[in-house]
């Protein structure tokens, strides 16, 4: 296919053929996976107080802020007690929890969230507020895509946690070092956006979670 050719299909993708795909691909794993959903949320329920769900406020396409929707792994009301991200081995996560988040089970409740047009399968990980007041304009750029349930940065900070472990000052260390990264990935996602590439790093994230070892030292460089 011709340069001009790809760009033409690419173009038709990001105009409606990826909130079809999105639309599609959400239905069918919802259907698919609704026993193992209503598994999991019994266990949370019976394994910790509190709801099965876990809502939080997230910044979307447009800078539209909205409710992201995550099975609970934590504590309830965890958010109250400590900081806003979450480091390895914080005593806020349940054990039940610290099987959810390794498998990344904990994210399938955003299906929803990509079957309402909130979020896409594949797009820029979704920041809370008031990490999105820093952006620059040039980061802003960033809010002109749906957010996503995986991106590039998703998969390279997949040991995000064991990482922020090891810094002194965690949550400084995400906001001066590790965002600024991700923006950078999801900057570039911008201009590679495409229906293949989409398949790739989804099929990229399978990988990543199921066959990932050490976090990569070269990240907290």
């Amino acid at each position: 296919m011709s340069i001009s050719g790809s760009s033409k299909t690419a173009g038709l993708y990001r105009r409606g053929g990826k909130r079809l795909f999105d639309v599609f691909t959400s239905s069918v794993a919802l259907l698919l996976f609704l026993p193992l959903l209503l598994i999991i949320a019994l266990l949370i329920k019976l394994t910790s107080a509190g709801p099965a769900l876990y809502f939080q406020q997230r910044v979307g396409l447009g800078g539209r802020v909205f409710r992201i929707a995550k099975f609970r792994s934590m504590q309830n009301n965890a958010e109250q007690v400590g900081l806003s991200i979450t480091c390895r081995g914080d005593a806020r996560v349940t054990p039940l929890g610290k099987i959810l988040r390794s498998l990344k089970v904990d994210e399938l409740p955003q299906l929803w969230n990509v079957l309402k047009g909130e979020m896409s399968l594949v797009g820029p990980r979704p920041e809370v507020p008031r990490y999105v007041r820093r952006y620059d304009l040039r980061q802003r750029q960033v809010l002109t895509l749906r957010p996503g349930i995986t991106d590039l940065a998703s998969i390279k900070y997949r040991r995000e946690e064991h990482l922020l472990s090891q810094c002194a000052d965690p949550e400084r260390f995400y906001e001066e070092v590790i965002l600024p990264r991700k923006l950078e990935l999801n900057l570039d996602y911008m201009e590679r956006e495409s229906f293949c590439y989409d398949l790739l790093l989804l099929s990229r994230t399978v990988v990543s979670i199921w066959f990932s070892k050490s976090y990569p030292k070269s990240d907290a460089s």
